[in-house]
């Protein structure tokens, strides 16, 4: 992604899709661990409690069996099951309410339905809200019965979006901030559907390219400040103590590695939002003596071809998950 320019004015408008963060704060995120040994060197660096959840024992493609509908597949940052499942299990009981402001094809949402909880999601692209709401159908088809709905907006603007019924209601918000070209997508090679024998990258891209409304689409310090306000609009809607879940991953740009999960619990506490956990979600199949990668056909070919560049890289196999909390009493201003 490029990295564009954050605005420096500390005034946000009501059409303002984006909320300014400093830029000496990001370029101290950027540099987290390279300070003398005992100090934080970045915001919300600070040891914070950990888990490790297995949720890969089975394939993504085995997880989602029978209760997706076929158009789904087609999302090219779709959360594994297992993830939404475990932080709704371990964060909210039966009847509560789960929200995502990024439902894309509606995982958290059939996860939370799947559970016995309430649901409800926010999705940009007019596609993907109707394979959200597919999905729902599906869920209601397998007999759950519980409160669930898709509102098709930009979740930069959660408060002109969402029905003031939700305010202060939600429990537990899981989601993920949009990745844009580090997406893997799905792949023909010559052993299997291409044509020309050569190997063919689709279902990559989120909607148009062109379309700078969509956080995919924008460059790095415009996706933290959106994603910012995204996060103040979850405040507002989160009950007191209500939890928040971002599964996140670092990733590279130009061979330089972006600690994007550090960038977000530095846009969790801008939004009024406290860290209390730092959890690794594992997308390989724990063994009886490894883990077993479960890594892309992308993954694998950039890792061998930089392990023959002498780079020693290896397959992707956690995401964190960022777990944030909304204060039981929200500061009062002076």
């Amino acid at each position: 992604m490029s990295r564009t320019q954050p605005s420096t004015s500390s005034a946000s408008g009501a059409d303002d899709p984006t909320v300014p963060i400093a830029r000496a704060v990001i370029d101290a995120l950027d540099t987290v661990g390279n300070g003398p040994a005992g100090t934080v060197t970045a915001v919300g660096a600070e040891d914070i409690p950990l888990s490790v959840w297995a949720t890969a024992q089975t394939s993504a493609a085995a997880q989602r069996k029978g209760r997706y509908v076929p158009e789904s597949t087609a999302h090219p940052a779709k959360m594994l099951p297992a993830v939404a499942v475990h932080a709704i299990r371990a964060y909210t009981r039966p009847g509560e309410l789960v929200f995502d402001p990024m439902a894309g094809s509606g995982t958290t949402l059939v996860e939370a339905l799947d559970a016995g909880r309430r649901a409800v999601g926010v999705e940009y692209e007019p596609h993907w809200a109707a394979v959200a709401r597919a999905n729902l159908e599906l869920a209601r088809k397998r007999g759950h019965d519980h409160d669930a709905e898709v509102v098709r907006g930009d979740a930069r603007q959660l408060p002109f979006l969402l029905p003031e019924k939700y305010r202060g209601q939600v429990a537990l918000v899981v989601t993920s901030p949009p990745y844009g070209p580090s997406t893997h997508g799905q792949v023909v090679t010559a052993t299997t559907d291409s044509d020309d024998g050569k190997v063919h990258k689709f279902h990559h891209r989120y909607g148009s390219a062109l379309d700078r409304g969509n956080l995919a689409n924008v460059g790095h310090h415009r996706l933290l400040a959106g994603f910012t306000r995204i996060l103040s609009g979850c405040a507002a809607v989160l009950r007191p103590g209500g939890h928040v879940a971002i599964t996140v991953r670092p990733w590279r740009e130009h061979m330089e590695l972006i600690d994007l999960p550090s960038q977000i619990v530095a846009c969790g506490r801008a939004a009024g939002l406290v860290p209390v956990e730092r959890c690794v979600a594992l997308l390989a199949r724990v063994a009886d003596r490894d883990l077993v990668a479960r890594g892309s056909f992308f993954q694998r070919d950039f890792i061998r071809k930089q392990r023959g560049q002498g780079l020693p890289l290896h397959l992707i196999a956690h995401e964190d998950v960022i777990v944030l909390r909304r204060p039981l009493e929200q500061a009062r201003d002076a």
